[in-house]
């Protein structure tokens, strides 16, 4: 890798790791660390040129620098300073807003308005706190992009649990299709 491009992926990892993990549908746990795979899946869905991205490739990146930002360790990444998040996501149930979204490839919307939302290959569903969050998590997953609106506060009031990330993210372990509708801008 040149060291453009290694600056480039560093400063990437920065804004996913210290300021907007839910951009990239991150789990940062509450010493900072996420999932190297989880990153791994983020940067290649952030940039096309990623695609055939690898571990290999971040360890490079992390290792390149004189000046120690990261830490890779066991599986798991984390930034070591500059975060500007305000809370990291820990998974503390709680009441949720009265809405939130959930953006997704225009492909995908049918089959999560049939069977609901559920985690994949995640521990948990993402959830944005803003409309506009969605629609930018929604873009890297097809140029088509359908964002959902979950009505979590009835949904948590019947027993679906909802935990709280930081300010713009929100996970759950699922979500019935019952309280999800397509967004319909004005």
């Amino acid at each position: 890798m040149n060291k453009n491009d290694a600056v480039h992926l560093s400063k990437t990892i920065a804004h996913a790791l210290r300021h907007a993990p839910w951009l990239y549908e991150l789990e940062i746990d509450e010493e900072g660390w996420t999932p190297l795979d989880q990153l791994l899946d983020g940067l290649r869905g952030h940039r096309k040129a990623w695609a055939d991205l690898t571990e290999a490739d971040i360890v490079e990146v992390v290792e390149g620098f004189d000046k120690k930002r990261y830490e890779i360790r066991e599986g798991k990444i984390r930034a070591y300073y500059g975060h500007t998040l305000k809370t990291t996501i820990k998974k503390v149930p709680c009441e949720p807003p009265e809405r939130l979204y959930h953006g997704t490839a225009a492909g995908v919307a049918p089959l999560i308005l049939d069977q609901g939302l559920k985690p994949m290959s995640r521990q948990y569903v993402h959830l944005s706190a803003e409309i506009e969050t969605a629609q930018d998590v929604g873009a890297r997953k097809g140029d088509e992009v359908v964002v959902l609106v979950i009505r979590a506060r009835e949904a948590h009031a019947d027993g679906v649990a909802f935990y709280h990330g930081n300010e713009m993210v929100w996970l759950a372990d699922e979500v019935p299709a019952a309280y999800i509708t397509q967004w319909e801008s004005s």
